[in-house]
């Protein structure tokens, strides 16, 4: 976490949050399978892995390494997830985080189609590993772009959590999959987010799907609603409870997730203007931050800055 260096722009680069990923980098730079097959091996949480697995598919020609990997290692599932998590990232590059309505049906048809070579891998792996978590956390995410219903998101990842159950990025996909915008319901991604939370032992991650559901929320309404959800008592006192069971509580230990989890929280107490409780998570930060969810509050890079100042001053 952040040893509190002076308070300056902040850094959106997660290989500053962990510099151990600039190894993973380099090794996928360099299509060196080997470096990185040994660094997801060595990595014990399955919630680590599924991060690495993002790092790796948003590197820019990564596919070619994990291509040739899958070719050499055909009885090995990694390379082949990781393929398939970096032919989603391409796919939904196409389509953009635009709203149905906006994206033409040429992109619509990119995106499945990459969606579709990335659902036929992880297809593969999923029946030679039942088990394999990450290659069942990406299917959450196959099931979502290709529109195969919530039911069917949820039946992915459900087999996951039989053998995982509080994998917190699993969660936070399903959680997208829950809400209006894909289908859901409030009623059904709140009840979700607030089930995580409260089953997940404590000083996990799994807290900070209550912050963001009610941010998905807030950034649904119209103006003038959306600010009163955000500052409703009960949100506030919902969001302090979950903090304190997660990131907040006394056996946390920071992995890969803690720049988003904190700011999560960061953002959603401070949409509300309760800004001194938002302050811990500020200081936690320092000059760590993370895309999402700062992208929501348009710029992000201002957004963090403005919200951190008056978080400091008032807590």
């Amino acid at each position: 976490m952040s040893s509190t260096p002076p308070l300056s722009r902040p850094v959106f680069d997660p290989f500053a949050h962990h510099p151990s990923l600039a190894t993973l980098r380099t090794a996928c730079h360099a299509r060196d399978w080997g470096t990185v097959s040994d660094f997801f091996a060595a990595l014990g949480d399955e919630d680590e892995r599924a991060y690495a697995s993002s790092v790796v598919a948003d590197l820019p020609g990564s596919e070619h390494l994990l291509e040739q990997a899958s070719a050499a290692h055909p009885g090995d599932p990694l390379p082949r997830t990781l393929l398939a998590d970096r032919y989603i990232r391409i796919g939904w590059s196409i389509r953009s985080n635009a709203r149905a309505s906006k994206v033409s049906e040429a992109q619509f048809g990119q995106f499945h189609s990459w969606l579709r070579r990335a659902e036929g891998l992880l297809i593969e792996v999923c029946a030679e590993h039942p088990a394999y978590a990450l290659a069942w956390c990406h299917r959450v995410t196959t099931a979502r772009g290709l529109q195969l219903g919530a039911s069917e998101a949820r039946r992915r990842y459900d087999r996951l959590a039989e053998h995982h159950p509080h994998h917190y990025a699993a969660q936070a996909k399903l959680l997208q999959q829950l809400c209006p915008k894909w289908g859901g319901s409030w009623e059904a991604a709140e009840g979700f987010a607030r089930a995580c939370a409260a089953d997940a032992p404590p000083g996990g991650n799994n807290g900070a799907l209550v912050a963001e559901v009610h941010m998905e929320r807030w950034l649904d309404l119209d103006e003038g609603p959306d600010a009163a959800h955000m500052s409703a008592h009960a949100v506030r006192d919902e969001l302090l409870a979950a903090a304190r069971r997660s990131v907040l509580h006394p056996e946390y230990r920071p992995g890969f997730h803690w720049v988003t989890a904190h700011g999560h929280f960061a953002a959603a107490l401070s949409l509300g203007r309760h800004h001194a409780e938002a302050a811990p998570h500020f200081r936690a930060l320092g000059n760590m931050a993370g895309t999402f969810p700062w992208t929501y509050l348009g710029d992000q890079e201002a957004a963090f800055i403005k919200h951190r100042k008056t978080a400091l001053a008032k807590g």
